[in-house]
C-alpha cells in the first residue's frame, strides 16, 4: 500500500516531486528546484516526461542530466510525426497512468507542477486522484494558447496549494472558489536572480558564433492552432517580417510539441542550410540551455514570436518583444511588449524597435516580481500541514 501523505519519510525530509515536460518550464523552475534541493527539510524528486524525451526537440533529458540533476523517474510520452489534438489527448491519458505508477513507487509528499501544459495537467490529475497534495506555480494567469487557459484553471481546481506570480492572478484564483489560505503570491521563479543566471555574451558567442550585441533578432514561434498548414504560413510570414528589417543575424529556436508545429519544424530544418550573401545568416537551434537562452535574449535587438519568455523573462532585461497572434492573449505584460494580430502587421513595430540600427531598450521593470520567489515556495512547502483539511477541497461559494 502507498504511504499515506501524513507519514514521515525515512530521512525525515518531505519529498517534493517536480514533474517536468518541456525545456522552457524546467528552466523557469530551476531556481526553485535548487532551493528545494538545498532546503534542510525537503528532498527533491524529479520526474521527466513529454518533450524532454523527444529527439525532434533536442532530447533535453540529456541536458538535464548534464546539469547534474538526478532523475528519479522518466514517464514515456507518446509522440507521432503528425501530432493532432486527438493524439495529444491519447498521449495525455497514457501519461496519467504512467505518472500514477511513478508516484506509487516514489511516494512523494507533494507533487509540484507549473503552468498550463498537458504534462502538468496529467501530473496534477494523477496526484489529486491518488490522494497526493498538488502544488501549482503560475496558476491564475491568462493565456489563450491552444488549450492552455482551460488547462491552467483545471489544474488550479486539482491543486491544493497555489503559488500565483502576481496579485492579479491570485485574485483570479480566489474567484475560482479557492480558499484564501491556500494561495501564496510568490512572483515568477523564472525571474529569480535572472540577470545573474544569464550567460556572459562571450559564452553566448561561443555557442552561436557571428552574433553582435543588439544587432540580431531572436525568433520563437509556437503553433497557436492545430492546423499544420496555417501555422507554417504564419511562421513563414513572421520570418519574412523579421528579414525585412535589417538585423545582421536571426536566431531561430524550434517550437514546442503542440499540434500544428510539424511544418514549422520542417521549415526551420531547411532554413538552417540557407545562406545570405555567401554566409549562414540564420542560427537555428532545437534547444538552448537556460543560461545561454537568457544571455541571448538579454543582448538581442528583439524577441519576436509568441513565446511566454517574451512576456515574463524579457522585461527583466529591457529587451523589446514583438508578440504575434493570440497565443499569449490575456497575459499581464510590461511596456516592452508590442502586440500585433498578424506577422505582417508587426513590420512597423519591428521598424520602430530597430530604430534605424539603434534598437530601443526599456526600463528593467517586471510585473512578475523581483526575486525571492524560490525561497518562499520552498519554505511554504516545508511548513505546509499535510492533513485532511489540505486534501479535502470544497469550493468556497
Amino acid at each position: 500500500m502507498p504511504r499515506k501523505p501524513t507519514e514521515p519519510t525515512p530521512s525525515g525530509k518531505r519529498r517534493v516531486c517536480f514533474v517536468t515536460g518541456t525545456r522552457a518550464e524546467f528552466g523557469l523552475m530551476e531556481s526553485t528546484l535548487r532551493a528545494i534541493e538545498a532546503h534542510r527539510a525537503l528532498r527533491l524528486q524529479l520526474v521527466v516526461t513529454g518533450m524532454h524525451l523527444d529527439p525532434r526537440h533536442g532530447r533535453t533529458i540529456d541536458e538535464i542530466r548534464r546539469g547534474g540533476w538526478r532523475i528519479d523517474a522518466r514517464v514515456p510520452w507518446a509522440s507521432s510525426r503528425g501530432s493532432t489534438p486527438g493524439s495529444n489527448a491519447v498521449a495525455t491519458g497514457n501519461a496519467v497512468a504512467g505518472l500514477a505508477a511513478a508516484f506509487a513507487r516514489l511516494r512523494p509528499d507533494v507533487v509540484l507542477v507549473v503552468g498550463d501544459r498537458v504534462e502538468a495537467f496529467a501530473a496534477a490529475s494523477a496526484a489529486h486522484i491518488g490522494h497526493i497534495p498538488v502544488a501549482h506555480v503560475h496558476g491564475g494567469d491568462r493565456a489563450l494558447g491552444q488549450v492552455d487557459d482551460a488547462l491552467r484553471h483545471a489544474i488550479t481546481k486539482l491543486a491544493h496549494v497555489h503559488f500565483p506570480a502576481t496579485a492579479e492572478s491570485a485574485e483570479r484564483i480566489r474567484k475560482l472558489g479557492e480558499d484564501a489560505w491556500r494561495i501564496h503570491t510568490a512572483g515568477s521563479p523564472g525571474i529569480d536572480q535572472i540577470r545573474r543566471a544569464a550567460s556572459r555574451f562571450e559564452e553566448v558567442l561561443a555557442s552561436m558564433p557571428g552574433l553582435r550585441r543588439r544587432r540580431y533578432g531572436v525568433l520563437i514561434y509556437h503553433p497557436a492552432e492545430a492546423d499544420d498548414g496555417v501555422e507554417h504560413d504564419r511562421a513563414a510570414q513572421l520570418l519574412a517580417a523579421v528579414d525585412s528589417i535589417g538585423f545582421e543575424r536571426v536566431v531561430v529556436i524550434y517550437p514546442n510539441n503542440d499540434p500544428g508545429g510539424r511544418e514549422i519544424r520542417r521549415m526551420w530544418d531547411r532554413l538552417a542550410k540557407k545562406q545570405k550573401n555567401g554566409q549562414y545568416w540564420y542560427t537555428v537551434r532545437r534547444d538552448v540551455p537556460r543560461s545561454i537562452f537568457l544571455g541571448l535574449i538579454r543582448d538581442a535587438a528583439v524577441l519576436a514570436g509568441n513565446s511566454s519568455a517574451g512576456i515574463i523573462e524579457a522585461a527583466s532585461f529591457g529587451t523589446p518583444v514583438l508578440d504575434v497572434g493570440r497565443r499569449q492573449e490575456g497575459r499581464q505584460r510590461s511596456d516592452n511588449v508590442f502586440h500585433v494580430d498578424s506577422p505582417f502587421e508587426g513590420i512597423p513595430a519591428l521598424r520602430r524597435i530597430w530604430n534605424g540600427g539603434r534598437p530601443l531598450r526599456f526600463p528593467l521593470k517586471n510585473p512578475y516580481g523581483g526575486g525571492g520567489t524560490s525561497a518562499k515556495i520552498s519554505d511554504i512547502l516545508a511548513r505546509l500541514p499535510i492533513d485532511e483539511r489540505l486534501l479535502r477541497k470544497l469550493i468556497t461559494y
